[in-house]
């Protein structure tokens, strides 16, 4: 097994109702790869549509990403079975890729999402952020992360939209919101 450069990984988590969750998560990566991590993004719910991560995650080593859903919101009180059988992949990919150790950081982009809709029971991911290899950085994003998540994150920002452009009408703007 390759040299882990972290001694000791941690678990983020990003969350709230303001913009940029996955943006620091990939803000994270980027600096991660930049000295010279391997990094790991699997996004949840997203997928099937033009993210601009989903092209520029090409472009740079050690930095792998993978999506698991239809990239639209679901809404409904019981998600659609595609959308549960996505979400199920994704995170059973997640497991692997976490207790493989052989990643520095992996990511599970909008997985509070799949837990408050339970798609993803949150003891799972509670267990998976618990028995995560000592040397792996865990970083959960999403809306409306679990009050068990946070207890057992070492490092939780809650995003607070003060003022955003969709309340003045301005629609998601390519290379800015995706």
């Amino acid at each position: 097994m390759p040299k882990h450069l972290l001694e000791k990984g941690l678990v983020q988590v990003y969350t709230g109702n303001g913009k940029g969750k996955t943006s620091a998560a990939f803000g994270a990566a980027l600096r991660a790869v930049g000295q010279g991590m391997k990094v790991y993004i699997i996004q949840f719910i997203k997928g099937g549509f033009d993210y601009g991560e989903l092209h520029s995650v090409k472009h740079l080593p050690n930095l792998k990403l993978s999506a698991f859903g239809r990239g639209r919101f679901i809404t409904e009180a019981t998600p659609p079975r595609e959308d549960l059988q996505k979400a199920q992949e994704g995170f059973e990919l997640a497991k692997e890729v976490v207790n493989g150790g052989e990643y520095d950081i992996v990511v599970l982009d909008e997985i509070n999402v799949v837990m408050h809709l339970k798609m993803i029971s949150v003891d799972q991911v509670v267990k998976l952020a618990t028995n995560k290899p000592k040397h792996v950085e865990l970083i959960l994003t999403g809306r409306n992360a679990p009050a068990q998540i946070i207890e057992v994150a070492d490092l939780v920002t809650e995003m607070k939209e003060v003022k955003h452009p969709y309340a003045q009408g301005t629609p998601s703007r390519k290379g800015i919101e995706y």
